[in-house]
């Protein structure tokens, strides 16, 4: 497929032409999802009003997502593992929105996130490592954990615990791997980097809405970020088999 052949985009390189055939050729295959969230958002089924309904919308831009990764290039062979296991996270993901939806169902849709999140993890791997970063995102998220923690019963209080720690984890991946300073990042690494990001804000406000106090607007500062994460994440299969052959090429 003719985005397969899409190479890494550096910073020493002039980034515009390369950028305008991406969009050209990776724009169409987004255009169900930018549908889906629009017609999410139009009709806004607010989330106190659970229903069959209301979980097909707020799951279709997700599957969306799943048919732009497949839609990419999808087999069984060693170029495809890093789409598949953003593919396995994005169906977790999946999962983890519908069980949302219902209130008593909350801990498990919490559980499919973090597998979700640890297909996420695998797929950035842990080369380059940038463990000052990884410091102060673990300090940062125990931050959150104590805030929430005395508000916190039954499995959450071990379950939130975990979860921030998994969370955490993939958003320190997806930030490791844009490397400025080295001049390797590519555009989908900084997609990935500004996914894990608003990942990460938009399951923090979900924590103090819940377990905290109420926040105005929760449901929309909630799902644009998710949304606008979600996709962030699943562009960074665009230029993973070039990664990938770059990488082998080095060793070599």
């Amino acid at each position: 497929m003719m985005v397969d052949l899409i190479p890494e985009i550096k910073l020493k390189q002039p980034t515009t032409t390369s950028v305008t055939n991406v969009v050209k050729t990776v724009g169409p295959k987004l255009v169900p999802f930018f549908k889906t969230v629009a017609i999410y958002f139009v009709i806004f089924v607010p989330h106190d009003k659970p229903s069959i309904f209301s979980t097909v919308l707020k799951c279709l831009p997700i599957v969306s997502l799943m048919l732009f990764v497949v839609l990419h290039g999808m087999s069984l062979g060693e170029e495809y593992k890093y789409s598949r296991r953003i593919l396995t996270g994005l169906i977790f993901c999946c999962i983890g929105d519908a069980f949302l939806i219902w209130h008593h169902y909350f801990d498990i849709g919490m559980l499919a996130f973090i597998v979700g999140h640890i297909y996420y993890i695998s797929a950035f791997g842990f080369k380059p490592l940038n463990l000052p970063v990884g410091i102060i995102l673990y300090f940062l998220g125990t931050m959150v954990a104590l805030y929430l923690l005395p508000d916190l019963h039954g499995v959450f209080i071990v379950g939130v615990p975990i979860y921030i720690l998994v969370i955490i984890t993939m958003l320190w991946r997806a930030i490791a791997r844009v490397q400025f300073f080295e001049d390797l990042w590519t555009w989908s690494k900084l997609c990935t980097c500004a996914g894990g990001i608003l990942f990460s804000l938009s399951d923090l406000v979900i924590g103090i809405d819940r377990f905290k106090y109420k926040i105005d607007y929760a449901q929309a500062l909630i799902m644009s970020t998710y949304y606008a994460a979600q996709v962030g994440i699943a562009l960074s299969v665009v230029d993973a088999r070039s990664a990938l052959k770059a990488g082998t090429d080095k060793k070599k």
